[in-house]
């Protein structure tokens, strides 16, 4: 159906060489094709060139071919190509928020494709995006349609993404990691949209990830891409038992693993007990202020020198949590650290405590101001939590901090936008270690980062904690990074810890039905 012949494609006036090179691939009607690599590699490039929507916002110069139902796609008009772009072939996009217009409505948005593709009237156009919305597993269809993006989580909303798609039965659909950031079970039910899609439309899939895992479950056959060009492709099977180039074999050795040794010490480093937190909601002039219980009388331990792990889906509590255990936000309950109550410290004393407690956030990008220099991110606690030292203490230490964490020093001087994602959540994590702190909340650092990039996130965290004998709460969806990582475990559902204790117990026989599903969900096989 799909045949891509020596694909070559360079953004034109860039001192750069080719983003694709010479790439050839096909996909058959009903066959998953996955086309993986790290972020750079012209996985998306490739993706985006077969719509040619790159040549929309770019100055671009394409050879070869790319031949769908006999069509060389490069040779089409516009107006030829419009007719096949959403029609024939769709696209799920990585992030839905992006999107998805906020200014329109997720019914004007789904009826678009209808309406211009197919040819239906507004009514009959608006009663079969309803349909879509059900078939897709959004409840209350009938109330989603009318609803705007940002009234939807991100499950909702790729959902939306995953019926605007296949709105018009298209005999191809490109996936540009559809599943990533999201929870292990929203995952899995997308996932299994696509492949019920799949088997009545016999429809074709270019699957784009990073994911291996998520490879090995789905799809038939893969391609394997490294700056630009493609290294190895053949069935999956094949492929994951025998790899053949280097830079495969590279892949799956960055595969989390569960490591024997775990740290079996005793003394506790910080714990709460029976927290509480609630949120006040709708609280407009002349309304009473409705109060939402995100974390309900929760109960747990971090052990010195050890990695609890949270698990749970998104909005279940665990960022509240975390947030809570740092005193960030406010909570009913005791938090012991080291024998001192931190409900109970006034703010002097609880900003003497902070030097010992410290958070990297899921985002770097977000979390690190664009306006300082990563010298003068990292060095900001070193002010505020001991300001007697001179410009050069801070700076040797801010050097030896950025050196810990695969830095060099002279990168103080740059910015974080001059940063890879990998790089930034680097200096994220120098920015929390520099105080040499007790206790480290990490809320998903690993997050939609690359496996080779996770991969050394994941060590480096190990070595500071063999170093610094820190103590880690591990906050993520990702339970194949939580099981390489953490010595305990701890499953949150809607606020509530259904069950905890060491991670290897859990791993092996989980208790709890909630738990049973999310690794069934998360660790298939």
């Amino acid at each position: 159906m799909l045949a891509i012949n020596d694909l070559t494609v360079s953004f034109v006036g860039a001192d750069q060489p080719a983003a694709v090179k010479g790439v050839s691939l096909a996909v058959a009607p009903g066959e998953t094709v996955a086309l993986v690599g790290e972020s750079g590699s012209g996985k998306s490039v490739t993706a985006l060139t077969i719509l040619r929507l790159l040549e929309t916002v770019a100055q671009v110069a394409t050879r070869g071919e790319i031949v769908f139902q006999g069509q060389d796609l490069l040779r089409l008009t516009q107006p030829e190509m419009a007719r096949i772009r959403g029609n024939r072939i769709a696209m799920v996009f990585q992030e839905p928020m992006t999107s998805l217009n906020p200014v329109l409505t997720v019914g004007a948005q789904l009826m678009e494709p209808l309406l211009i593709h197919q040819g239906l009237g507004r009514e009959a156009a608006r009663n079969e995006g309803v349909r879509l919305l059900a078939r897709c597993g959004i409840a209350e269809p009938e109330i989603r349609f009318r609803h705007y993006p940002h009234q939807l989580s991100g499950g909702q909303r790729q959902r939306v993404m995953l019926a605007m798609s296949l709105a018009c039965r298209p005999a191809l659909l490109i996936a540009d990691e559809p599943t990533t950031a999201l929870d292990v079970t929203i995952q899995a039910q997308i996932l299994e949209l696509i492949a019920e899609a799949q088997a009545e439309l016999n429809m074709g899939v270019l699957l784009i990830t990073h994911d291996l895992t998520l490879v090995r479950q789905i799809a038939s056959r893969v391609c394997i891409m490294r700056r630009g060009e493609l290294v190895e492709s053949g069935p999956v099977g094949e492929i994951f038992e025998r790899p053949r180039a280097v830079y495969t074999r590279e892949l799956m050795a960055c595969l989390p693993r569960e490591e024997k040794e775990k740290n079996s010490g005793a003394e506790i480093e910080i714990c709460a007990k029976d927290l509480t937190v609630d949120f006040k909601e709708g609280g407009q002039l002349f309304r009473r202020a409705k109060s939402r219980r995100a974390v309900a009388g929760v109960s747990l331990a971090v052990r010195r020198g050890a990695t609890l792990g949270l698990v749970g889906e998104s909005g279940s509590g665990k960022s509240t949590l975390g947030l809570a255990l740092l005193r960030l936000v406010p909570a009913q309950g005791e938090i012991i650290q080291q024998g001192v109550d931190l409900q109970r410290l006034t703010p002097r004393e609880l900003r003497r405590q902070r030097r010992r407690m410290q958070i990297v956030f899921q985002d770097p990008f977000s979390s690190l101001s664009p306006r300082q220099t990563v010298g003068q991110i990292v060095s900001e606690g070193l002010w505020a939590h001991e300001p007697g030292q001179g410009r050069t203490e801070v700076a040797a230490r801010v050097a030896q901090a950025l050196a810990e964490v695969g830095l060099t020093p002279e990168m103080a001087g740059r910015y974080p936008h001059e940063f890879s994602g990998g790089q930034r959540q680097r200096i994220a994590i120098a920015r929390a270690v520099v105080l040499k702190p007790d206790f480290l909340v990490l809320d998903e650092p690993t997050s939609a980062l690359d496996l080779t990039i996770q991969a050394q996130i994941i060590a480096l965290l190990k070595d500071l904690q063999r170093r610094h004998q820190m103590s880690y709460l591990f906050i993520s969806h990702d339970l194949r990074v939580v099981r390489a990582l953490a010595d305990d475990l701890a499953v949150m559902h809607e606020g509530v810890i259904v069950e905890q204790g060491r991670a290897a117990e859990i791993f092996a026989a989980p208790r709890h039905p909630y738990t049973q599903a999310l690794l069934a969900a998360a660790l298939p096989g």
